[in-house]
């Protein structure tokens, strides 16, 4: 053991990289160097970015700078980013995330995005059920928080399917492109998950 160790195993230490998980249509799983292309056509997107606290991609090196923060923030055990992948090609259509990671309360917060031309299919629906089974069951997680622009109601939708409550408004949380914009804030606990 080393020095000043205490021995326990994170929470969170999960291997070298995000496991796979597997749905019907879709899976959750680690991003590759060869999906940078997809990155870059999901967040360049500003019709995906459009509720987002950043803005959209510009220029191809912008996703190497994404993929690059995605890796640095999992090794630190705060933030695991999945590509969510069709089964047919393992093409990566979207990513589902948990953010903010806290090992001692047991608390994450969760991201989506889904490329433009596959909205409206259930794809985020099963990638997101599979993450949050995840973090319930293989983190130990026992509350899941998300914030969300009040204006994105599909996105509000899906996470109230899924039994987000909501708990509070953030108003003029973000300054996206000179628009203030609200943060409706959403929670869910591990006692009220019921797998849809």
């Amino acid at each position: 053991m080393k020095p000043g160790s205490t021995g326990r195993k994170s929470p969170f230490d999960v291997g070298p990289s995000l496991p796979t998980l597997q749905g019907q249509r879709v899976k959750i799983r680690w991003l590759k160097d060869a999906d940078l292309p997809a990155l870059f056509k999901i967040f360049s997107n500003s019709e995906v970015t459009r509720y987002w606290s950043s803005p959209p991609l510009q220029q191809r090196d912008d996703a190497e700078q994404l993929l690059g923060d995605i890796r640095s923030l999992f090794r630190s055990r705060t933030l695991f980013q999945w590509g969510v992948a069709r089964l047919e090609d393992d093409a990566v259509i979207g990513t589902c995330t948990l953010a903010r990671l806290d090992a001692q309360h047991r608390v994450a917060e969760v991201g989506f995005a889904l490329a433009r031309d596959c909205w409206g299919r259930g794809s985020m629906k099963e990638a997101l059920t599979l993450m949050i089974d995840f973090a319930f069951s293989g983190l130990g997680l026992r509350r899941l928080e998300a914030d969300v622009d009040p204006r994105n109601t599909a996105s509000l939708r899906l996470l109230e399917r899924f039994g987000f409550k909501q708990e509070g408004l953030l108003r003029e949380r973000y300054c996206m492109n000179r628009e203030l914009q609200d943060a409706v804030l959403l929670a869910l606990l591990r006692r009220e998950w019921v797998r849809s």
